[in-house]
């Protein structure tokens, strides 16, 4: 029941010869950061893992923690459809247990990790959401679950293809009740044409926070160039 696409990847591949054209100084080094939204992963056409995400950290940049969040990477096999994103989870603990061993760099990366749970399951995702606690130990924080979903498929820069209205889904609300006792967050990924939705669903659970993704979703889509941004509202770590 996951809405992680197979698709071919629509975004644009990294350059790193035109990258290193702007490079620019570092204006505040000693600021202390924690980048909020990241990701890692292993797959098959391209990986983007620990080492790779270490080698960006050396750009001069104070960055004390960071939180991964979920891409649909490294799902477990052996289990049924509903459990296997934990595997990210136990991938992304990897990741930072390694960090954390102070071996690598100062940077605890991963102090923060966020990952996917189908809401639409109701009631089904409590044991699916305390094997993620087990699996990320204190550093599980919360799921995301893509809801960004526009009826011109031009607008659309997501690989997920999740249904039009979500989270109004009874389903998904009865499975989104169960965050707010295990004491974690909802990160959204919507557009912003359905904020709506989105302010709708935060009043009807107003004791659960709730992390913005991307900048609302703001779409710019011009032929075959798509832009997107990304953003984290708020974060639950201090550096």
């Amino acid at each position: 029941m996951s809405t992680i696409s197979n698709a071919t990847n629509i975004h644009f591949g990294v350059r790193p010869a035109w990258l290193a054209l702007g490079q620019e100084d570092i204006i505040e080094p000693d600021l202390r950061i924690v980048d909020a939204h990241h990701h890692l992963w292993g797959r098959a056409e391209n990986r983007y893992l620990f080492p790779d995400f270490l080698t960006d950290l050396g750009s001069g940049h104070n960055i004390r923690a960071t939180v991964v969040i979920v891409c649909g990477a490294m799902y477990r096999q052996d289990v049924v459809a509903e459990m296997r994103p934990v595997g990210e989870t136990e991938f992304f603990n990897g990741a930072a247990a390694m960090s954390a061993s102070g071996s690598y760099c100062e940077c605890r990366v991963g102090a923060g990790i966020v990952g996917h749970v189908d809401l639409r399951l109701g009631e089904r995702v409590g044991p699916i959401l305390e094997a993620h606690v087990r699996a990320g130990g204190d550093r599980f924080r919360g799921v995301r679950q893509i809801s960004a979903w526009h009826a011109d498929p031009a607008a659309r820069a997501s690989l997920a293809t999740p249904p039009p209205n979500l989270i109004s889904d009874l389903s998904f609300r009865r499975g989104f009740a169960q965050l707010a006792p295990l004491g974690l967050s909802f990160d959204a990924w919507m557009y912003h044409t359905q904020l709506s939705e989105l302010l709708d669903l935060a009043q009807a659970f107003p004791q659960t926070t709730i992390v913005l993704n991307h900048v609302g979703g703001s779409i710019r889509a011009h032929r075959r160039l798509r832009v997107k941004f990304q953003f984290r509202s708020e974060c639950p770590l201090s550096p």
